[in-house]
């Protein structure tokens, strides 16, 4: 687990022409450390059991969406694509991204830190503040992940069913995506592209692929790498 979480830590952090390499071999590594550690797939929350009394999550999600794109509209700070395909396609990767965070915040650390703490509340609690660790240095999204985290881990706890908490994280880190000025929240890095994010003039130009560190984007780091190339062209 320690070597797992440096190594994402140290991709954060590292700068191109480094990032993109040591991200996929941090990959590489997860993917071999879950694969050896794969028990089955119920036991990691990849279940039907469950699923239609924890989908109260989405609901909740789609609740606080909704508030929080109306507050959006009257603050006049909402932007984000009005028709679906533009939406789709710049927010369907991070949808997929949002399965992959919590595949590792629940059965890569909670799982883990249950079986090395004393009680699940403590494990809970561990697991969220390392989720939080990850954002440095953005400050809101310390907060949000963390209290996310923490809550996510609990829900996994009682229902162990990952569908519902993936499809949550993905409305709700959407929705910070869109609601929350750019200059504010650096269009959700974290790490050292937080520091060398560089607010667009015009918000169109904004991309998915700038959303990708995000909420809970602790590993994938192509985001900086594609836009510092971008603004390396003439």
């Amino acid at each position: 687990m320690g070597v797992g979480y440096g190594l994402i830590l140290v991709v954060l952090w590292t700068p191109p022409p480094w990032q993109r390499p040591l991200y996929l071999f941090t990959a590489l590594v997860l993917a071999v450390i879950f694969g050896r550690s794969f028990d089955s797939a119920p036991s990691m929350g990849l279940r039907a059991g469950n699923f239609l009394r924890s989908l109260w999550v989405v609901a909740v999600a789609l609740a606080l969406c909704s508030i929080s794109v109306a507050m959006a509209i009257f603050l006049h700070t909402l932007h984000c694509p009005h028709r679906p395909v533009p939406f789709f396609k710049r927010y369907a990767g991070y949808a997929l991204w949002s399965f992959v965070q919590q595949l590792l915040l629940q059965d890569f650390f909670l799982r883990r830190l249950l079986r090395l703490l004393p009680s699940t509340g403590l494990a809970a609690l561990a697991t969220a503040g390392i989720f939080s660790f990850a954002h440095l240095p953005s400050p809101i999204l310390m907060v949000v992940t963390f209290t996310l985290g923490l809550v996510s881990c609990l829900l996994f706890l009682r229902y162990r069913n990952l569908y519902p908490l993936a499809m949550g994280h993905a409305i709700l880190g959407i929705t910070l995506a869109i609601t929350l000025p750019n200059a504010v929240i650096h269009n959700m890095r974290v790490g050292r592209g937080y520091f060398t994010y560089r607010a667009p003039h015009l918000p169109t130009q904004r991309s998915h692929s700038d959303q990708v560190l995000s909420t809970s984007a602790w590993v994938n780091t192509e985001a900086p790498t594609l836009r510092s190339r971008r603004q390396a062209r003439p």
